[in-house]
């Protein structure tokens, strides 16, 4: 009786410790990641998870006490973004540069004729100069805006830096819907003319004879390398245009990650557009002899329009059947037609 006794006594024992190390097990998974000198630390998890909570706001979002995707797309925009928007921009004028350098001006290959050919309308020009205005103001105070804190506050101090980005992001938000309306007037204004053909990729393979050698590829009155701009204009300008609508008016019921992603699109594009811009430019200052002044007072020298827009220059003689003359007093006469 007694020994029956000692043996159930030993079997709870043995019981009684195997409870106690399962339960101390539960008690120490359960505990996994707890921070125990913070007792609200799981409240804050669980807040952190996006769960929505009650309010009587009915403003899109506003029902999330912590949304994590913030973050997030903090960290794109002040890693990834800042990192290549500072140096992208940059290697592009670095390397026209060197091309310059390298390569200097397409000089005409002839003597000026003094006769000029009407290449743009007034009305053209106009568009152009209106639309070339706001995308400099958007890519100064858009660039300010993303990279101000890091570029500038060194350089003028927190005062100077933050009554400008102030002003900047002012002028940004409102000219941002101006840009646009003078992207789709061009759009469709030289649509017409910006049709791709077999012919302009002769023109890429010595970028119209700036590089290499051999003659000079044919070209109608927009080149293989103006419609490739044209193109890029249309695409990037939709792109940071619709982008960039849906950050100036968050009326339409947008959610946070639908304004988070519009403004990685938006700053990505505006980069890449920005970049590119600047080979626009170059080739319509210093990169070539007279392709400012086509755009300036809207006419060309006829030796101009001979060596850059060959086809262009024979359909004008073809649709006067005459060909340009010099006129005797000394003053350039413009040689009218349809543009």
């Amino acid at each position: 009786m007694a020994t029956q006794t000692k043996k159930r006594t030993v079997e709870y024992l043995v019981l009684g410790t195997l409870l106690l190390f399962l339960l101390s097990g539960i008690f120490t998974w359960q505990a996994v990641g707890v921070d125990m000198s913070n007792p609200h630390a799981n409240f804050w998890r669980t807040v952190r998870q996006g769960i929505a909570g009650f309010t009587t706001v009915t403003s899109e979002g506003h029902k999330v006490l912590i949304q994590n995707g913030g973050e997030n797309w903090r960290e794109i925009r002040n890693g990834l973004l800042m990192r290549y928007a500072q140096w992208l921009p940059a290697l592009a004028l670095v390397v026209m540069g060197i091309f310059y350098v390298l390569v200097g001006k397409d000089k005409l290959e002839k003597p000026r004729s003094g006769i000029k050919i009407e290449r743009y309308t007034l009305r053209e020009r106009l568009l152009h100069w209106y639309t070339a205005l706001l995308f400099v103001t958007m890519a100064i105070t858009g660039l300010s805006i993303l990279l101000g804190r890091m570029a500038l506050i060194p350089i003028l101090g927190h005062g100077a830096v933050s009554g400008y980005l102030e002003a900047s992001k002012v002028l940004h938000n409102y000219s941002g819907p101006l840009l646009l309306v003078g992207i789709c007037g061009e759009f469709l204004l030289w649509v017409r003319y910006n049709i791709p053909r077999k012919i302009d990729l002769e023109w890429f393979k010595n970028m119209g004879g700036v590089i290499g050698s051999g003659p000079r590829p044919h070209a109608e009155k927009i080149n293989g390398g103006e419609k490739a701009w044209f193109w890029l204009v249309f695409l990037f300008g939709t792109a940071v245009g619709i982008t960039g609508i849906l950050l100036d008016f968050p009326i339409w019921g947008q959610t946070r990650f639908t304004m988070q992603v519009s403004h990685v699109i938006h700053a990505t594009v505006a980069v890449l557009f920005v970049t590119v811009s600047f080979g626009h430019i170059y080739m319509g200052t210093l990169g070539a002899e007279g392709t400012f002044e086509s755009m300036w007072t809207g006419s060309v020298d006829a030796v101009w329009a001979k060596q850059h827009q060959d086809l262009w220059y024979e359909e004008k003689l073809r649709e006067k059947g005459e060909k340009p003359e010099r006129v005797s007093s000394g003053s350039d006469r413009t040689y009218r037609g349809d543009t």
